[in-house]
């Protein structure tokens, strides 16, 4: 037959502890006992029990010293006071350290079944209030995932269809002019000109690819941990003569001043990408006689690099929308027809999945002054890699 509870009594008195079994047992009660404070909360940790019955003055403690670690060890397990020194005192401080009850000795057979009826049925609704209380915690979570599943579903979907119409652009040119030349429909002398146009625009379709490798690989990278610790400055000043060139090209004033030269734990490969995003945008953005100016330093455990320019700017409007996949903004698209739109994205998962932060500070038309934190190597990383 299923127990209707486990019952624990702790008594020093075995007359006590043999009348509450023949009270409780023949009521479908399992019943245990122990006879000193420390056998009982021995018995307490050991075993299962719903309910404890508690006397007060034994020969090693006080019963209601054992009410705290009694509970630490199981919240919900009932305790009720027993003792044949009742007072209203002792009552009080029992129900304040946590008993349910409180029964004065001598007691009936009666009142010790209603009480621990009563105290099984406490435990039963507290025990029944945190199931479903952990039902609504796993209902609300359940909600939240489906709700992100589909976001992501939406995101995958609309992302699809961009790069789905980003791609066609540059196919569908590359076919016209292609099948204008097989056709021939353009003049010999001019037919060179066309095929260079095709591969200027494959080269674009090839860029939009790179760059969505470049977005998928980071991820999976930082998803993958394979980080190592890294001078920013190494980073910078790899990239940094191939960009100078590019600026040259252009006649735009190029300077890099490294004021520290911070270790970061990073992929090396992410550190040269977010370097060559921000600075080639700088460049390319930058009408010519203007300047780029890029710095590094580090300040408080955290490593900062900056990427300010004085080309065409961003309108307030935009600048919530320059990290979203495939946007550019109607004066960089004028300024500069080729663009992926994924140079700033891979820039911000960068930074952020090193727990960084980035910040842009623009003004149409005045320039543009991009800044990320990154934090640096712990020291016993730093010692390690040296």
């Amino acid at each position: 037959m299923e127990t209707k509870g486990n019952i624990l009594v702790i008594d020093d008195e075995a007359g006590m502890r043999q009348g509450c079994q023949r009270t409780l047992e023949p009521h479908g009660f399992t019943v245990e006992t122990a006879a000193t404070a420390e056998e009982g909360l021995q018995k307490v940790r050991q075993g299962n029990f719903d309910l404890v019955l508690l006397d007060v003055m034994m020969p090693d403690g006080r019963g209601t010293d054992l009410l705290a670690p009694i509970h630490a060890h199981d919240p919900d397990i009932v305790c009720v006071i027993i003792t044949g020194y009742a007072t209203v005192e002792l009552a009080v401080d029992a129900i304040r350290q946590g008993a349910y009850d409180f029964i004065p000795k001598p007691f009936t057979a009666d009142l010790l079944r209603i009480t621990v009826d009563q105290g099984l049925e406490r435990r039963r609704l507290s025990l029944e209030a945190q199931r479903l209380q952990a039902l609504e915690r796993d209902a609300a979570e359940l909600a939240r995932a489906r709700e992100d599943l589909e976001r992501l579903d939406r995101f995958k979907t609309s992302f699809m269809l961009t790069v789905a119409h980003e791609l066609r652009a540059p196919l569908t040119a590359i076919q016209s002019f292609l099948l204008a030349v097989l056709k021939g429909y353009i003049p010999r002398e001019q037919q060179e000109k066309t095929l260079r146009r095709a591969i200027e625009r494959a080269q674009e379709l090839l860029d939009i690819v790179d760059d969505l490798l470049n977005l998928a690989a980071v991820k999976e990278e930082q998803e993958t941990g394979k980080r190592e610790v890294l001078s920013l400055a190494d980073s910078l000043e790899k990239v940094s003569s191939l960009l100078k060139a590019q600026a040259d090209e252009k006649g735009i004033a190029y300077s890099v001043e490294i004021r520290q030269r911070p270790l970061v734990t990073a992929n090396p490969d992410h550190t040269v990408q977010l370097w060559t995003n921000l600075i080639s945008n700088a460049i390319k953005y930058t009408p010519e006689g203007g300047a780029v100016r890029v710095t590094l330093e580090q300040t408080d455990g955290w490593a900062i690099g900056t990427v300010e320019d004085t080309g065409i700017g961003i309108a307030p409007e935009d600048q919530a929308h320059i990290f979203e996949e495939f946007y550019r903004t109607p004066q960089a698209k004028e300024m500069e027809a080729r663009g992926t739109g994924l140079g700033l994205p891979l820039v911000k998962r960068i930074v952020e999945g090193l727990e960084g932060t980035l910040a842009v500070e623009s003004q149409s038309g005045h320039g543009s002054r991009f800044s990320f934190r990154l934090p640096t190597a712990v020291e016993s990383q730093t010692e390690s890699a040296a």
